[in-house]
């Protein structure tokens, strides 16, 4: 590869992501008006500075709009589960019904945005938890931006070891660690997550109520983190396909018993929240009380369906196996620049498996709960109508945004520069690169929407950086995986997907300024952390 590495060469490949960050952070625009500025910049840059040709960015832009088919089918169905709950008033007993559970206002909100997005996390993955969280969290009265916040925070712990650890698997496969740099490289992965996991659990405190909220939640933040920052740290060790699933779903069994304990079992909110829609959430109370019928557990049973549907498919084996030879995907031919960036050919591009597919099972959920709230009574004539209508009317722009973002990935990805900011980035910082190996972490999975997708980006970058500067290879990489999961939380795909379930499509600029401070801040401890222990090892 002949890829020159110069200021000239690396702001080029910096100014797309720069002019998509200020238009939605800056500007306000919406990622569907900003994705195809973005895209343009990339398409041009890709041409005049690096020596692409039309085929290349044509294939890339193929392999864009196919992977965005995976995106958009969980949008839908995500959609229509929510719609479909919508028009049973399903949102409205649940928030009744987690009131039984605790009239702790705090609790309710790390219930749904924290505990449960991260039980999603650890069996779906791929944005499911902020398209199903979002909505839920609107219904409980949060206002509709900080749903979006707090769902995408709630499942960034579990990016790593999630949806069966396929993100960790992607790194040691791209790496190819083994022995004991796989067990240490498990180890830094894992506590610089759990960093995360305390991270997420203040945050929603403090942005509930500040300080006084911060106080009154640290135990439950506390018991929730240990448990699965804990566990996770404990299970990376010996099965990591469990790592996160095992965990949040213990963390789901013990918010549970927290909610009993005296502190949280008591009435306790805070008026003047900032995160809360009082006004519309006292005048819907009072229309529940005198219409409602559904128990919490009726109001959650299209979730049910989903957890029990997800559960069945991924954890029996033979199941799975059977199911995944049903894949559907296109052939691409091997390219390349004139600065040799090599995009290898594929007889399947990133196969899709329809019968395995979240969005598949995001659907079977939203039918079954349409019969279910149908024989209850719940909707009436005409309502699975409406929640098709509605649901189509939000997935169309959502679906735009999607599909110019991740060509714009693509392209940036096929062309080499994507791998201009990293290798220039190294470059500069010479030893104090490991000041920024959870950045690039961040990066990847900013400009791919996964942290799968990051680790196989940047995972064989990361290990050569480190073997070159002579930094300690599995605390660097287990830097990079974190900061692939805190990346997650500024995938413009996932907060799409929370900005169009929660109804708020178009404000993608006002969740990244909301969320920014946040990922840029735990980055930065991480990497201050990196930087002192390595210097000791």
């Amino acid at each position: 590869m002949d890829l020159p590495v110069n200021i000239l060469m690396w702001l080029m490949a910096a100014l797309p992501i720069v002019i998509l960050i200020l238009l939605m952070v800056k500007f306000n625009w919406g990622a569907a008006e900003a994705a195809p500025i973005g895209l343009l910049a990339a398409f041009i840059i890709s041409i005049v500075f690096f020596k692409s040709d039309l085929q290349l960015i044509g294939l890339e832009s193929a392999k864009g709009i196919w992977t965005s088919v995976t995106v958009i089918m969980i949008i839908l169905p995500a959609i229509l589960i929510y719609e479909v709950a919508s028009e049973a008033n399903a949102f409205d007993s649940i928030r009744n019904g987690l009131k039984k559970f605790t009239s702790n206002e705090l609790l309710q909100l790390m219930a749904i945005g924290w505990v449960f997005a991260s039980f999603l996390q650890g069996i779906t993955g791929f944005g499911v938890p902020i398209a199903v969280c979002a909505p839920l969290l609107v219904g409980l009265g949060v206002r509709p931006l900080w749903a979006v916040v707090i769902a995408l925070l709630g499942q960034a712990w579990g990016n790593t070891y999630g949806t069966l650890a396929v993100a960790w698997d992607a790194l040691v496969s791209q790496a190819g660690i083994q022995g004991s740099t796989l067990t240490e490289a498990a180890i830094w992965a894992s506590l610089f997550i759990w960093i995360i996991n305390i991270a997420t659990g203040i945050t929603i405190s403090w942005a509930y109520g500040r300080w006084t909220a911060v106080k009154k939640g640290l135990p439950a933040v506390l018991i929730i983190s240990l448990i699965q920052g804990g566990g996770q740290t404990l299970l990376s060790q010996t099965n990591p396909a469990l790592a996160a699933f095992i965990p949040s779903l213990l963390s789901l069994v013990a918010i549970y018993f927290i909610g009993k304990i005296s502190m949280y079992r008591q009435s306790w909110s805070m008026h003047a929240s900032p995160i809360m829609l009082r006004q519309e959430r006292e005048t819907d109370e009072v229309e529940v009380a005198a219409d409602d019928s559904l128990t919490m557990n009726q109001a959650f049973f299209p979730f049910y369906v989903l957890t029990v549907i997800t559960l069945l498919v991924l954890l029996i084996s033979p199941l799975k196996e059977f199911l995944n030879q049903w894949k559907v995907g296109l052939s691409y031919p091997e390219t390349s620049t004139v600065y040799g960036i090599v995009n290898h050919a594929y007889d399947l591009f990133s196969p899709l498996m329809p019968l395995t597919n979240s969005g598949l099972f995001l659907l079977l959920s939203a039918i079954t709960g349409f019969i279910f709230f149908k024989k209850k009574g719940k909707i009436e004539k005409g309502g699975g109508m409406r929640a098709i209508r509605r649901t189509i009317e939000k997935t169309i722009p959502s679906t735009i945004a999607v599909i110019g973002l991740i060509i714009m990935s693509k392209i940036m990805g096929g062309t080499g520069q994507t791998t201009e900011l990293a290798m220039g980035t190294a470059g500069v910082m010479g030893q104090t690169y490991v000041f920024l190996a959870p950045a690039i972490g961040v990066l990847g999975s900013f400009m791919t929407s996964s942290n799968m997708s990051s680790n196989i980006l940047f995972g064989g970058f990361q290990q050569a950086t480190s073997s070159l500067l002579r930094l300690n290879e599995a605390a660097i990489l287990g830097a990079h995986t974190a900061g692939g999961a805190l990346g997650s939380v500024l995938s413009p795909s996932k907060i799409i997907l929370g900005t169009t379930t929660a109804g708020i499509l178009g404000q993608e600029g006002h969740v990244l300024k909301k969320i920014l401070p946040v990922v840029i801040t735990v980055a930065i401890l991480i990497g201050i952390i990196l930087t002192v222990v390595t210097r000791f090892i």
